[in-house]
C-alpha cells in the first residue's frame, strides 16, 4: 500500500506490477480506482455551466456518452484538472476530477452558477481493463459490459445499481463500474472470481506511460498548457468563452515554447521524472514521466522538448550521472490491438 491523493492505494498484488501489466495487455485487470472524484452537476444549467467551464465541447457528444476535457486556470490556461464528463441524463454529468482535485473543480463550476455535489464517498469506481474485459465481466453482468467504448449506460448486479462508462487510462479497451459502496466489495469479488486479475497503481502507471497518457502533476498542472501537453483537440475554439480562453489564445497566436514528446532509450534501465534531457551537447529538457517498458522490453519517457526537436532526432538523459542513450518517438509507445 503506498500514499496517494489522500488516498491510501494498492501499489502491487501478490501478483507484482509487471505481471499485472503484461495481464492487463493481454487479458483482464481490475483496479480499485476510488480515489478519482465524482462531482455530480445537475439541474437546468448544468450543460452551460459547464461549457464555459471547460475546454472540449458538450456539443460534440450526447447524453450517454463520456467526454475528456480540461479545466483551466484563467491567468495562464495551465491545466488545473484533466478529467473526463459522464454524461448521463439530460440534466446529470458525473465530472470525474483527478485525485486531489474534487474541491477545485467543485469551486469553478459553482464559479460558473452550476448546481454540483461531490459524491465520492458514496460510491467506489472499479475499473475492469484489457482485451477480454468484456467477455470476463458478460458474465458478472451483461449490461455492463455492452456499454460501448466512450459511452455511458446505467446496469443493475443483483439488485444494485451501477453507472457504467466505456472508459479507462490503461490504452486498452475496458469499463469503469461507479457501484454503491456498500456494494463495492462483493462486486469486486464477482469480477476477481470471472479470472479477472486485481492491479495495482504500479501497473496503471506503466501501462498508461506506454499508452501515451498524460498524469497531472507531470505532464499536466501548474505552467502547463493543452498546447503544450499536445492536446490541442481537447479545446473547441468555436463553442464560445471558457475558462482560460483567452490565456491561451495568447500562447496559440504566439506559438508553444516547448511540446511534450515520447523518448524512448537503450537498453533495460529506466529514465526518471526530472532527468535532464540533452542534445547535441546542451540541456533540452526534462523527464516528466520515465519508466521500463514491459511491452518493449526497453525504457521509454515523457519530456517537454523545444518544438523544432522531432520523431528520429537523438537524445540522451542525464540518470544520475550516467547517459542513456534515446530517441524522440511518436507516441503511444504501444498501440491498443484491435
Amino acid at each position: 500500500m503506498t500514499a496517494f491523493g489522500g488516498w491510501e492505494m494498492p501499489l502491487a498484488y501478490e501478483r507484482g506490477t509487471l505481471e499485472e501489466h503484461r495481464t492487463c495487455r493481454h487479458g483482464a485487470v481490475v483496479f480499485d480506482v476510488s480515489h478519482l472524484g465524482t462531482v455530480r452537476a445537475s439541474g437546468p444549467r448544468a450543460f452551460a455551466g459547464l461549457q464555459r467551464a471547460l475546454t472540449n465541447d458538450l456539443r460534440r457528444i450526447a447524453p450517454g456518452r463520456a467526454q475528456y476535457t480540461h479545466l483551466l486556470d484563467p491567468a495562464d490556461a495551465s491545466v488545473l484538472d484533466d478529467l473526463i464528463v459522464w454524461w448521463i441524463d439530460d440534466e446529470v454529468f458525473d465530472v470525474m476530477p483527478n485525485a486531489s482535485n474534487t474541491a477545485g473543480v467543485l469551486e469553478a463550476l459553482a464559479d460558473e452558477g452550476v448546481a454540483a455535489e461531490d459524491v465520492t464517498a458514496g460510491r467506489a469506481l472499479l475499473a475492469v481493463q484489457g482485451p477480454e474485459a468484456r467477455a470476463r465481466l458478460a458474465t458478472v453482468c451483461p449490461e455492463a459490459a455492452a456499454v460501448g467504448r466512450f459511452r455511458v449506460g446505467r446496469a443493475v448486479w443483483r439488485e444494485v445499481p451501477l453507472v457504467v462508462a466505456g472508459t479507462g487510462y490503461t490504452g486498452e479497451d475496458g469499463l469503469e463500474l461507479a457501484v454503491p459502496a456498500e456494494a463495492a466489495g462483493a462486486l469486486w469479488d464477482a469480477v476477481l472470481a470471472a479470472g479477472v486479475v486485481p492491479a495495482g497503481l504500479g501497473a496503471r502507471d506503466t501501462l498508461r506511460l506506454e499508452a501515451g497518457l498524460p498524469l497531472h502533476g507531470h505532464e499536466l498542472g501548474p505552467g502547463i498548457t493543452p498546447l503544450q501537453a499536445g492536446l490541442d483537440w481537447v479545446v473547441s475554439w468555436d463553442k464560445g468563452d471558457f475558462r482560460g480562453r483567452a490565456a491561451l489564445a495568447v500562447e496559440r497566436e504566439r506559438g508553444v515554447a516547448r511540446r511534450l514528446r515520447g523518448l524512448a532509450t537503450e537498453g533495460r534501465r529506466p529514465p526518471r521524472a526530472n532527468q535532464p534531457v540533452r542534445h547535441a551537447g546542451r540541456t533540452v529538457g526534462a523527464v516528466t514521466s520515465g519508466n521500463f517498458s514491459p511491452e518493449l522490453g526497453h525504457g521509454i519517457a515523457l519530456a517537454f522538448l523545444p518544438p523544432g526537436l522531432e520523431p528520429g532526432d537523438a537524445v540522451e538523459i542525464d540518470a544520475r550521472g550516467s547517459a542513456l542513450r534515446g530517441r524522440v518517438v511518436a507516441t503511444p509507445f504501444v498501440q491498443r490491438r484491435g
